[in-house]
Parts: structure tokens; sequence; C-alpha cells
């Protein structure tokens, strides 16, 4: 499909607390999207370069403490190399980039839940992204009874273990949301879609994948 010679890519975030249904949503919009004729790369945070799997893996298989500030800036390395090595060049390309988590996600966890400063993790964020900000963010809110429940019938099924953060307990996960809404209350309203985590997929893809045609074709429009 052609998108317009000045097009340059199309970033897609999509947010929320483990268990909304985020890496599913991804799946399903890169196979809806590549159905459509469009180029697209799906990515995660942390984990989507040879550097960002060993960060993932000291992340969330951590054998020993962590020190916040630590685990933020390993989450910020991570996204420094994401952005260099996987998300720049995709947009370079006029590839349309879906991430399972981006730098919000730091904000929300480790700004919310763990207590760090806010500011001060904004503008490392702003610095390992070089400033990239993602043309939509998908927020799937969702209660964290129904997001545990939804971990934890996941692992059972393939007889895993938890990772770190999946063990953290209810009311971290309540600060993390608390953080996602703040954190979306204050957004531009056209870069965010907030949509019910709890709804089945079907209906999920059908509102997510409308919104995004729709802002791909204002900024074809734009560009042109």
């Amino acid at each position: 499909m052609n998108l317009g010679k000045n097009f340059k890519g199309f970033l897609i975030a999509i947010e929320g607390i483990d268990g909304c249904g985020k890496s599913s949503l991804s799946e399903n919009l890169i196979s809806e999207l590549n159905n459509l004729g469009f180029e697209t790369v799906k990515t995660k945070e942390p984990g989507a370069t040879p550097l960002g799997q060993y960060l993932r893996d000291i992340l969330q298989n951590r054998t020993f403490d962590i020190d916040d500030k630590a685990e933020f800036l390993l989450f910020a390395a991570d996204r420094a190399q994401h952005m260099h090595q996987v998300v720049i060049p995709a947009l370079q390309s006029n590839k349309i980039v879906i991430s399972d988590r981006m730098a919000d996600s730091s904000v929300a966890y480790q700004g919310y839940a763990r207590g760090l400063n806010i500011d001060i993790i904004n503008k490392i964020n702003d610095w390992a992204t070089n400033s990239i900000k993602p043309d939509l963010t998908i927020y799937l809110k969702i209660d964290y009874q129904t997001a545990i429940s939804r971990v934890k019938h996941r692992y059972n099924k393939n007889e895993q273990e938890l990772t770190h953060f999946e063990k953290e307990k209810e009311e971290f996960f309540k600060k993390v949301i608390t953080g996602f809404d703040n954190i979306f209350k204050i957004k531009d309203k056209d870069k965010v879609l907030i949509i019910d985590g709890t709804q089945n997929q079907n209906t999920i893809i059908l509102q997510t994948l409308e919104h995004i045609l729709d802002k791909i074709k204002i900024k074809k429009k734009l560009n042109e």
C-alpha cells in the first residue's frame, strides 16, 4: 500500500498492566494490518534486541535484589537500544510499528508504583528515545483481579513460573493502574485510545483497527 512519499511510518504503543491483553492485541493487529497490505513491525519492551533479551532476563527472572533506580535505568538502556536498532529504522522505512510497552510503562511502574521521581523518568525517557513519541498509544484498561486471573491461567496452562513483576502484590498493581490513568488523562487526546480490556478480543480488535486506520489516513494527508 502506497502511504505517500513523505510518510515516515506510524508508531503505536500498547500499554496496560500485566494480563491486560497487550500481546494478543499486538499480534492480532499485525495480522489485520498485514492483510490490508501494510508493512509492519511487531516489537516489545524489554527484549526486542540482543541486548534487550539479556536485560529482560535480568529484570523478569532476577535472583537478586535490584535497586529501584537501577531497575528503571535497565529499562531505559533497553529502550535506547530498542529505538536505535528496531523502531527508528522501521519508521524510516515507512513501516507501521506496534510495540508492546514503551516509555509510559516506566512512568507507571517505576514512577507511580516504585515512587521514583517522574520528572527525571520523563527526561531520561526523552533522551533514550531521541524525543520520538508514539503517534498513537492504546491503553487497555482493566481491573487487577481480571488481569491477574488471566496471568495465572496462562502460566498454569504452560506450567511456567510468574515473572518478577507478575509476582508483585495487588497494592503495587493498583498504583500502576492509577499511574496509567493519570498519564492518559493529561496526554493529547488525539494520540490516546482507551479501551476496556475486559471485552472480547474481536470487539477490541475492531475498535482499535478502525481508530488506527483513521489516524494513518490523517497523518498521510498532512504529509502529502
